[in-house]
């Protein structure tokens, strides 16, 4: 593996996981990126720089950022885009690994970036889930916006440092993975409620 490709796939995953903050931010940043002239996408990806795929990707992400921000509809988005968030992130991740067998790239693009993704992605709905039971949905407008924050952090820092934001991404996970979380086991009934 070149060193040129080692770039592109570390690029790709860390887009991935931007994509489990949120589905279409990474997916716009690259069409962007690529569009500018910032970004080199691989053979048969080309269209991700067209103007009507920057054009969509635009739409969608307003339209999916603002479906964050309406109280329940944040829940039922999350449930969509679990399984959005792979098949993004595994796109991404292909989009922009080159000089590489097809297999070799689509199995590394589905486990690699769609992996991440589908991480970060849970992650996020576990928050929101936690979020909406313990405030009512009332604390899920600050979660969407730090959501939204660590898409657009995330992507950005993706291509411009990508071995950075592997390492955080490593680390967040690892964090969320290792953190210690209150046990009701052994507590008495009365104490559990609250």
């Amino acid at each position: 593996m070149t060193m040129e490709t080692a770039i592109s796939l570390l690029v790709g995953i860390g887009l991935s996981a931007a994509c489990g903050f949120r589905v279409f931010v990474p997916l716009l940043v690259v069409s962007l990126a690529s569009h500018t002239g910032h970004l080199a996408l691989s053979s048969g990806f080309e269209w991700m720089g067209s103007n009507a795929a920057l054009i969509a990707f635009g739409v969608a992400t307003v339209a999916e950022v603002a479906g964050y921000y309406v109280p329940w509809v944040d829940n039922f988005l999350d449930g969509l885009a679990g399984p959005a968030a792979v098949v993004a992130g595994t796109l991404i991740t292909a989009s922009l690994v080159t000089e590489m067998s097809p297999f070799l790239k689509w199995t590394l693009a589905v486990i690699a970036g769609g992996g991440v993704a589908g991480l970060v992605q849970g992650t996020t709905t576990v928050a929101r889930g936690a979020s909406t039971f313990s405030t009512a949905g009332l604390a899920n407008p600050l979660l969407a916006t730090v959501e939204l924050g660590g898409a657009l952090v995330t992507s950005l820092m993706a291509i411009l440092v990508p071995a950075l934001v592997l390492l955080l991404v490593v680390a967040l996970i690892g964090w969320w993975c290792l953190r210690p979380r209150r046990s009701t086991v052994g507590r008495p009934a009365a104490d559990r409620t609250g």
